[in-house]
């Protein structure tokens, strides 16, 4: 090559390593100068296997698809029949999961009670406890039995629809949560038994018990104090789905709840983000096998979430044979968390809107992840509620939509059958076949 002018030898252009990339490094000077991990709020930000790997199969001649705008399609779901005098009956077969009051304002706790309610579904507590405005404007309040026991009582616990004990997160299994202590105000200190402005870190295993025999006897004395009328859910970190599911049935779960990485969380280490777990993708199908080879696919409800963001994602879940999902990052992005209107306050805390997750410090423009009480009046609940519900029956629609395609007359219907994948890793992870092909990795041979 020629010499460039001035005598000048051209170089190549400088390249980043891909093992070493900027992120990499930077996290290696940050630490270097710290001294401590990192936290933060929200979830997974690498990419992984998710539902844009799958594609539905519509009909056309081999399959008779549903007129749009005339033929009914159901989305309605009962959650908890094993057992439970009175099961959960929804209208739509998407809930709001549990983010706790701490984490999210009290007019956030509010939002999320309007929209559900609007929506015909139910919304959870969280950690934490029950706030008067989520229960107020919850007309389905499922009520999280957490390690930390925080705000933990009976006369809550028997005035909830539904009662979820929760072992394991997906941002997080094996961890335990974190709460810092900006965000623990004077009515939060009171509402957990803590000392205001104290860090808080909440346990990763309940106090009382080592394994699933103990579990069974924990969920039987549940059922005791609320007189076997609340339906009894067990939520999971998606780790090791098949065995984890199959023991929360035979200790007794009305409804098994299986939450994946890209789930978010209030906050965490983000070793524990990036690096625990298991895409949802990959666990729902080992969750359904469990559940049908104990012969109680249908009859135990399966609760997927982590990640689910549209219509779509939720017919794609059902499909797969889930019963119902839970959505938690959507439904504040739907409230009004990362919105353009504060990017300017966004930029000031050295982020942007739309890549927000610093939840845990409390300093959220949007008044969601807070307990600032300047920031919090930002958020309207009422108007806040009427977005969520919004984003709710647009979830439906969608779902429905594809249903119809697919020439199925309720949400519930949809089935492996109407899926393939994109990508070997899909196909596997999915069970369903590489498109184009009739080929499942690892059980079929293909064409």
């Amino acid at each position: 090559m020629d010499d460039l002018p001035g005598g000048k030898t051209p170089r190549t252009l400088p390249r980043f390593s891909a093992t070493f990339d900027p992120h990499s490094i930077a996290e290696i000077q940050r630490a270097a100068s710290t001294g401590i991990y990192d936290i933060r709020g929200g979830g997974a930000k690498r990419k992984l296997p998710h539902f844009d790997d799958l594609l539905f199969l519509g009909a056309s001649v081999s399959r008779y698809p549903l007129e749009g705008y005339r033929e009914r399609c159901g989305s309605d779901v009962v959650l908890g029949t094993r057992f439970a005098k009175k099961p959960v009956c929804l209208k739509i077969p998407i809930t709001i999961a549990g983010m706790s009051f701490g984490a999210l304002s009290g007019n956030a706790k509010e939002a999320l009670g309007r929209g559900a309610s609007a929506a015909g579904t139910s919304t959870t507590t969280g950690d934490g406890g029950m706030t008067a405005e989520e229960r107020g404007h919850s007309d389905i309040l499922v009520y999280q039995y957490l390690p930390s026991r925080y705000g933990m009582n009976l006369t809550d616990l028997r005035r909830a629809d539904a009662i979820e004990v929760v072992i394991g997160q997906g941002a997080k299994p094996g961890g335990g949560g974190m709460l810092l202590g900006q965000k623990i105000s004077k009515r939060v200190a009171a509402m957990r038994n803590l000392p205001e402005g104290i860090d808080q870190r909440s346990a990763c295993r309940h106090p009382d018990w080592t394994g699933p025999d103990d579990l069974e006897i924990k969920l039987l004395e549940l059922r005791e104090l609320t007189g076997w009328e609340k339906p009894i859910y067990v939520k999971v970190g998606a780790s090791r789905p098949y065995y984890d599911i199959a023991l929360a049935v035979k200790a007794g779960a009305d409804v098994v709840v299986l939450d994946g990485m890209q789930g978010g969380t209030a906050a965490t280490q983000e070793v524990f983000i990036e690096h625990v777990g298991l895409p949802i993708l990959a666990a729902i199908r080992p969750a359904v096998q469990a559940l049908q080879d104990l012969g109680m696919h249908r009859k135990v409800q399966l609760i997927v979430s982590g990640g689910i963001r549209s219509g779509a994602d939720v017919a794609k879940a059902l499909a797969l044979g889930a019963d119902a999902v839970a959505i938690g990052t959507a439904a504040l992005i739907a409230l009004g968390d990362n919105a353009p209107e504060w990017e300017v306050e966004y930029q000031a805390l050295g982020t942007h809107a739309g890549a927000y997750d610093d939840w845990h410090e409390g300093q959220d423009p949007a008044g969601i992840t807070t307990q600032d009480p300047a920031l919090a009046a930002r958020l309207d609940p009422i108007k806040a509620g009427r977005r969520l519900a919004n984003y709710l029956a647009v979830l439906t629609l969608e779902a429905q939509a594809i249903a119809r395609a697919c020439g199925k007359s309720h949400l519930r219907n949809l089935e492996p059958e109407d899926l393939v994948a994109l990508t070997v890793e899909a196909a596997a992870m999915a069970q369903v076949p590489l498109a184009g092909t009739g080929w499942i990795p690892g059980k079929t041979m293909g064409y």
